[in-house]
């Protein structure tokens, strides 16, 4: 009982201090995520809207027992502790897509205290197409172009888009559990990746995604007028055969696509220079010295990714931007209707 009091009371008892602060003190907005690789993601938004007036404090949604997760975001909190004070920010998973056809749909796509990615999930955004190159430059320290990581990217998204379509639609009917999204990122493995054969790669991804399609068809014949108009609604949405990639499961894109491509690539971009320092050394103690300055220098792959930032010239992060002004704007006019007067002037 008293745990549950202290849940429902924990935005108001927010409010309550930040009024204690004084008129003139900044006021603490709480943002709720899913887990702590969110908290740096959400950090990065959230600090370009800090000012005078307000700061954020990103946290997972409890401290007693370690909960995190999306169900535990939204379940525990949404009902309970968000408003004014409290935001929960989550990962957008299918159900940006899927709008309002469920119940966690409904709460991510309209409550105005829920922020979400405008992407699968924030593994999405870290591996934003444009981006990887810099990404690579960071990890080996060489900036020679080997690899084309956008034009790969996007010749995967477009294979795996029509795919994609087709897996929303069985997910808009709540019939799922004839093709889910398990069943789905299996159809779109790459399998093992080398620089030699990254077309060849992209072409079976495309014969597999094809070959399934045309087996979704023939068990669904009646299908193609909603499976045509769900494509125009998810172009609406920011799907698109060249953005598909930005949709899929975060972790397949992240673990099983951009990492094994961006591995290879680092290695050989690591081997290059450490080719080059072995060339121009002029004698052994400088080999040695150049070597190991450039051994510590060079960093490791996946936090490097999760640390990525790339993504801020992208539509979803524009978008959730957008979506945190509004919040704001929305947020001053409250406090001001409350208080009688803008704030941060004198009584």
């Amino acid at each position: 009982m008293g745990r549950r009091l202290s849940e429902n009371l924990s935005s108001a008892y927010i409010e309550a201090a930040n009024r204690l602060n004084g008129r003139t003190a900044r006021q603490k907005i709480v943002a709720y995520v899913e887990s702590y690789d969110d908290i740096y993601f959400w950090r990065t938004v959230l600090s370009g809207f800090e000012n005078e007036h307000v700061y954020f404090e990103v946290m997972l949604p409890s401290k007693q027992n370690l909960t995190k997760g999306k169900k535990s975001v939204l379940m525990n909190l949404v009902s309970k502790k968000v408003g004014e004070n409290m935001i929960a920010c989550v990962d957008a998973d299918y159900d940006y897509l899927l709008q309002d056809t469920t119940q966690i749909s409904q709460e991510v796509n309209g409550n105005p205290y829920v922020f979400h990615t405008y992407a699968y999930a924030i593994e999405n955004l870290q591996c934003y197409a444009p981006s990887l190159h810099d990404v690579s430059v960071a990890v080996a320290l060489n900036d020679r172009p080997i690899f084309n990581f956008e034009e790969y990217i996007r010749q995967y998204s477009e294979a795996v888009y029509p795919l994609l379509v087709w897996n929303i639609w069985f997910y808009r009917k709540r019939i799922y559990g004839q093709f889910t999204i398990s069943d789905f990122c299996r159809v779109i493995e790459t399998g093992n990746f080398t620089l030699q054969g990254a077309v060849d790669v992209l072409q079976n991804v495309r014969r597999k995604v094809g070959k399934k399609v045309k087996r979704l068809q023939r068990q669904h014949p009646d299908a193609k007028q909603g499976y045509l108009g769900l494509k125009d609604e998810l172009r609406a949405l920011g799907v698109t055969p060249q953005t598909a990639y930005l949709f899929i499961q975060g972790h397949h894109l992240f673990d099983c696509v951009v990492v094994p491509a961006m591995k290879k690539v680092c290695d050989k971009l690591i081997r290059e220079r450490e080719t080059e320092i072995n060339r121009n050394a002029v004698h052994s103690i400088q080999r040695h010295n150049e070597l190991s300055s450039y051994s510590h220098s060079i960093e490791e792959i996946v936090p490097m990714l999760r640390r990525n930032v790339g993504y801020m010239s992208s539509e979803p992060f524009r978008r959730i931007k957008d979506d945190i002004a509004r919040f704001l704007e929305s947020h001053h006019a409250l406090r001001d209707g409350q208080d009688g007067q803008p704030v941060g002037e004198n009584p």
